[in-house]
This record gives structure tokens, sequence and C-alpha cells, in this order.
């Protein structure tokens, strides 16, 4: 899951809607955090267990709930961050 997370941050902030928000390393481990948190957690210890995550992860109906999620705590963190500037 934070492998999806991570590259879904990089994906969403190079996209024009939200170059107003801060790019810093902290912003964006801030968002990864939150919106990990926000999401249930998905252990797994083989390759076909990974597999089967992402192939959950990946339909469509789960993916706009992540992506809402995200933009969710993107906003949480431009108006909260937690650094000055």
């Amino acid at each position: 899951m934070e492998e999806v997370i991570s590259t879904l941050v990089n994906v969403f902030m190079m996209s024009p809607d939200y170059q107003i928000f801060c790019h810093c390393y902290k912003c964006r481990n801030e968002i990864i955090a939150l919106s990990l948190n926000t999401l249930p957690s998905h252990y797994v210890t083989t390759e076909e267990g990974r597999n089967r995550v992402f192939e959950y992860i990946n339909s469509e109906e789960n993916r706009k709930w992540i992506n809402n999620k995200l933009i969710q705590a993107i906003h949480i963190v431009g108006k909260y961050p937690k650094h000055d500037g």
C-alpha cells in the first residue's frame, strides 16, 4: 500500500490542480502518512499476497476511494503544514 500511495502522491503533486500546495519533503511525507492512516492496512508476506492486494486496490471503486482520501490529505496538510512559510 505504501508504494501505491507514495506513487500517487507524486502523480497528484505534479498535476496543475495541486501546484499551489507545498512540495517539500516534509509535507509530502505528511500527506503519505495521513493517507495511509485513513486507509485499511494490508499486511502481506508473500509475492502472491502482494499481488492480491494490488488487484484489490486496483478496482475502479477502490481507486476512486483511495484518490478521494489522498486528495483530502493533500488539502489538510496544505491547510495545516507542520512548518513555517
